[in-house]
């Protein structure tokens, strides 16, 4: 009888303690102070609250200089529009490199919350001299008197440029954590938290676009009615709000420890799998190394399953008999865990989807240089206000704003029921959507541009520098279909990234994302220059001029349309082969 008793007891004892468990998060993240978290007191909606509110200040400090950067350059230091052009999307491009300096900061050593803090007071810094650059007489450069624009003096260029990427710089160490960190404060381990987690990518590109709709709109208005000393200074005071919302919500965030240099690990196995040439890979995984213990030899990461591909590098997991003999298992140069190769396979699987972004982008990067250089040539009219081109990018982020709810409240549930996924659409499928949206894009801009030059030839305005009474609105569609492919592309791509991505690469997966968008802003800014080039042959006006009403942006449209469709294409043999991440 007393055993009886004795083993209910126990049993009702582990029962208590396993109901205990799950209180507390077991995707190994910590509290500020590294101790284990109760789910109830932390994380969640909760904690992301603070990280939206951040991500949707920062991004109004940044569209609300990028958003009108080739007008400022074209108006206020006199560049010419394909130099112009150059320099905003070389910036852009810029933006999305940086991230890489800041992924490897966060996932090696400082962790994603204070990679975060420190790189937000270089970019509040960077907001400072440009604001200054745009109010100090000294630095302003002297306004056009009639036809003459006297060009900027070097030293307003360097303090004008020195702020321009400082800015760059501390975008990049935000850019390649915040979505991770907001990501980290959904329980992967936790089926509802999980689901969770995937309409909080969808929320944060919203409040994204909040911040891209105010500067698009109003900011943009300021600065070319106002003044563009208040229309940098405004933005910079929200860079400012956006540090303090962060730091507010410091109690209630879940945090991952950093687990060392990814770049390191991806070495140590490329060392140890060419070392190791000449041994045989074993038929049965099970005999390459891994560690015992239930977590991986990497801080912060679990385990990853052994997969068959690319069996040239569980060479670097394979235990010699030197190291048998010695029982020394320590020498990462020398002998890597399966879960530290399964790391740079998937990177390397990842690759291909990577790739296939930086076309995208360099469609995307129209947006903010060649789409508003069009429009400065339309009737900007309505009644007696006069719209500013890049304001005309706000229906872009309206259509982000209008999409995201529509996705997240109603296609996601259909096609849950449908396929059975937890999210609709698996991350591959919701990209090339977003794909195939911008190919019509991009064609509905060519096909703007086709019309305005008719109406140049018709009214004989093509040797006038003058816009073209075709009304700017005409632009919307462009701009709104590029708004649906950014929430399929986009915020798809911050998805797969985070979900396809090893636990201690997360912000290099993150900035690898920003790496093609990089790319495909300077890919648009080499087409230019090569385009430029040949069509400017033999005294020609070419396709970009400064008076577009002589040029042919339609044919750059065309262009840019063809390598997407030829991208798109690729992209559907590439995501059909792709394999899953599996983790142990």
């Amino acid at each position: 009888m007393g055993s009886i008793e004795d083993d209910a007891s126990l049993v009702e004892k582990a029962l208590l303690q396993d109901e205990e468990k799950k209180q507390y998060t077991e995707d190994d993240t910590v509290d500020f102070k590294g101790r284990s978290i109760l789910k109830h007191k932390t994380g969640n909606w909760r904690a992301c609250t603070f990280i939206l509110g951040t991500e949707c200040c920062e991004r109004l400090a940044y569209y609300g200089i990028a958003a009108n950067l080739v007008t400022y350059l074209t108006h206020r230091l006199h560049e010419g529009n394909a130099y112009a052009a150059r320099n905003v999307t070389t910036w852009q491009g810029t933006c999305y490199l940086t991230p890489l300096i800041g992924a490897v900061l966060a996932d090696a050593y400082w962790g994603r919350y204070w990679t975060i803090a420190g790189f937000s007071i270089i970019y509040l810094i960077g907001m400072c001299i440009l604001t200054l650059s745009a109010s100090l007489p000294i630095l302003k450069p002297i306004e056009c008197l009639g036809s003459i624009c006297p060009p900027a003096t070097p030293p307003q260029y360097v303090v004008f440029f020195i702020g321009l990427y400082l800015i760059a710089l501390g975008t990049g160490g935000i850019k390649s954590c915040v979505s991770s960190f907001g990501a980290d404060q959904f329980d992967d381990t936790d089926s509802q938290e999980r689901i969770k987690k995937g309409s909080f990518f969808n929320w944060f590109y919203f409040s994204v676009s909040i911040g891209g709709v105010i500067s698009s709109t109003f900011l943009v208005w300021i600065q070319e009615n106002v003044g563009w000393g208040l229309g940098f200074g405004i933005p910079t005071l929200f860079m400012g709000l956006a540090i303090v919302s962060f730091f507010l919500g410091t109690p209630l965030y879940r945090f991952k420890k950093p687990g060392g240099s990814p770049i390191t690990r991806i070495c140590q196995v490329v060392v140890a799998s060419v070392r190791k040439r000449n041994l045989v890979v074993p038929e049965d995984s099970s005999l390459l190394y891994e560690t015992l213990d239930k977590n991986s030899v990497i801080e912060g990461s679990r385990k990853l399953k052994h997969s068959d591909e690319l069996r040239c590098l569980d060479r670097a997991a394979v235990v010699s008999d030197v190291e048998r003999k010695q029982d020394d298992y320590s020498n990462r140069w020398r002998l890597c865990s399966v879960t530290q190769v399964e790391e740079l396979k998937i990177l390397i699987r990842m690759f291909p989807v990577w790739a296939t972004g930086i076309i995208f982008s360099a469609v995307y990067a129209q947006t903010t240089s060649l789409f508003v250089v069009q429009g400065r040539m339309m009737d900007t009219s309505v009644g007696s206000f006069h719209m500013p081109p890049a304001s005309l990018a706000s229906f872009n982020v309206i259509g982000i704003l209008f999409w995201v709810p529509v996705y997240d409240r109603i296609i996601v549930p259909i096609t849950r029921k449908i396929t059975g996924k937890e999210r609709g659409f698996s991350e591959l499928q919701r990209m090339g959507i977003g794909l195939f949206i911008s190919v019509l894009s991009i064609s509905a801009a060519a096909i703007l541009e086709i019309t305005r030059l008719k109406l140049a030839k018709k009214l004989d305005l093509v040797d006038k520098l003058v816009p073209i009474p075709l009304n700017i609105f005409w632009q919307v569609p462009q701009n709104f279909l590029m708004g649906a492919a950014e929430v399929f592309t986009l915020v798809g791509q911050l998805e797969f990234f985070y979900d396809q991505s090893p636990d201690a690469m997360r912000s290099l997966c993150s900035a690898l994302l920003y790496l093609s968008t990089s790319l495909g802003s300077y890919l648009s800014s080499f087409i230019v220059i090569i385009v430029t080039y040949f069509t400017t042959q033999g005294g020609k006006p070419g396709w970009v001029p400064n008076n577009l009403n002589e040029g042919r942006l339609d044919q750059f449209f065309w262009l840019m349309t063809g390598l997407s469709i030829l991208n798109m294409l690729v992209y559907i043999v590439v995501a059909k082969r792709y394999k899953q991440k599996r983790s142990s």
